[in-house]
């Protein structure tokens, strides 16, 4: 039986209809959720990335502003800049578009961000938070997973979910977080030995490791839930993620197609990372 397709941009268009009407409801009380984004350089992958948060935002009621920086800037002059959005207070949410140039370190970046305005869950805090199971923002890829997961009726408690992949960006956070919803978690990555023995035990495989068509049909558990994080470019000009998608699809009872899957709501967990981030900020405001 051929497994069910999570759509994200359905999932995306259903969550984006119900953040318009939080962002009104918000207005309403004279809060106006701000998403500021910095991109340094010209990278036309970055460009792309960055239109489409700004329609995503745009289109639930965002205030939305773009700082564009040629890549020639100093590290100095881009953290000045975060500091004057750290302090402004139309803007709940702050984003610099990684990569930056080699002459600037992102770590510097990260930190010099507001936690609780760190919209992209990377500051060490949130990062701390995540693990430590409190309140914070969390990395918008790995928490769109769990929103289509969890729309779809996926059951997670109780299961083994396998993640292929460790970077900072999606495969830690995501492995905490099916933690916190009480999976069994076991995490592989490029020096995992016999990779196909772990993936075929997965109820949930989720793969996040760059490389095209990795997760062919036979490494996937009859029924599982199959996340394809990868964005993959193939000579021919084809995008691809890193599962075997017309293979997977007939062992699988849900897979996410690659593009239109995993890809929307990462834009669209932004915009609610930054609505979240508001409700946080003005609640803090009003204690004070």
């Amino acid at each position: 039986m051929t497994a069910k397709i999570i759509n994200g941009k359905e999932i995306s268009k259903q969550k984006r209809s119900e953040l318009a009407l939080e962002v009104e409801s918000l207005k309403e009380k004279g809060i106006c959720p701000g998403l500021a984004i910095i991109l340094v350089g010209d990278s036309p992958a970055s460009l792309s990335y960055i239109k489409g948060k700004q329609k995503a935002a745009e289109e639930i009621g965002l205030l939305f502003k773009l700082e564009h920086f040629s890549g020639n800037i100093s590290e100095d002059f881009l953290l000045e800049v975060i500091d004057q959005y750290n302090q402004d207070d139309r803007f709940h949410g702050i984003l610099v578009q990684l990569p930056l140039p080699a002459h600037i370190n992102e770590l510097h970046v990260i930190d010099r961000i507001l936690p609780e305005k760190d919209v992209d869950g990377f500051h060490p805090i949130n990062v701390g938070k995540l693990v430590t199971g409190q309140e914070g923002l969390v990395s918008c890829t790995p928490a769109g997973i769990i929103e289509m997961l969890k729309i779809e009726g996926v059951q997670l408690s109780g299961k083994h979910a396998v993640v292929v992949g460790r970077s900072n960006i999606v495969g830690k956070p995501i492995a905490q977080l099916l933690l916190k919803e009480n999976a069994t978690v076991t995490t592989c990555h490029s020096k995992t030995a016999d990779l196909s023995y772990y993936t075929k035990q997965a109820d949930i495989l989720i793969v996040a490791i760059g490389r095209a068509n990795l997760i062919k049909g036979s490494d996937v558990k009859k029924g599982a839930a199959v996340i394809d994080v990868g964005m993959n470019r193939l000579d021919s000009g084809k995008l691809t993620g890193d599962v075997l998608f017309d293979e997977a699809k007939e062992q699988a009872g849900f897979i996410t197609p690659v593009p239109g899957g995993v890809g929307p709501m990462t834009i669209t967990m932004l915009a609610d990372n930054t609505v979240k981030a508001a409700k946080m900020i003005e609640a803090g405001k009003m204690k004070a």
